[in-house]
């Protein structure tokens, strides 16, 4: 099975909300919500790949230093094994605005098992939880 290395971030606004991203149409898994990120290029490292993202996907930048690591998901499915550690990251320049097509919402942490997720990410919310 082949393996996919995702990364991804928990972006926390000022008023301890964090953001979620809807995938669109057209996309495997369309309509659920997930935590913004994507898929790590070769040669680069899951920092480099968020920051990357969040430019692309939500038009706005950080820095490395900005980012903590704060846990991972390891999930099969049917035809690949995801593996996608989750940044926590509270500082950014620029306002989040949907660049791909996608919906985003700012959550509080008690309100995220209200979004239908990825399986991957489900298990990433007691942790949200517990930590926010």
């Amino acid at each position: 099975m082949r393996m996919v290395l995702v990364s991804a971030v928990l972006l926390i606004d000022a008023d301890g909300r964090v953001l979620l991203a809807q995938r669109p149409e057209g996309k495997p898994m369309a309509g659920l919500w997930e935590f913004p990120g994507g898929k790590v290029e070769p040669g680069e490292t899951p920092e480099a790949a968020l920051i990357r993202e969040m430019h692309e996907e939500l038009g706005i930048d950080t820095h490395a230093s900005c980012l903590a690591p704060l846990t991972f998901a390891s999930h099969s499915y049917d035809s690949f094994h995801l593996l996608m550690p989750l940044f926590a990251c509270r500082r950014w320049k620029g306002i989040v605005q949907p660049r791909e097509g996608q919906r985003l919402a700012w959550v509080r942490a008690r309100d995220l098992r209200n979004y239908e997720m990825p399986p991957a990410d489900v298990p990433l919310i007691p942790m949200i939880q517990d930590w926010l």
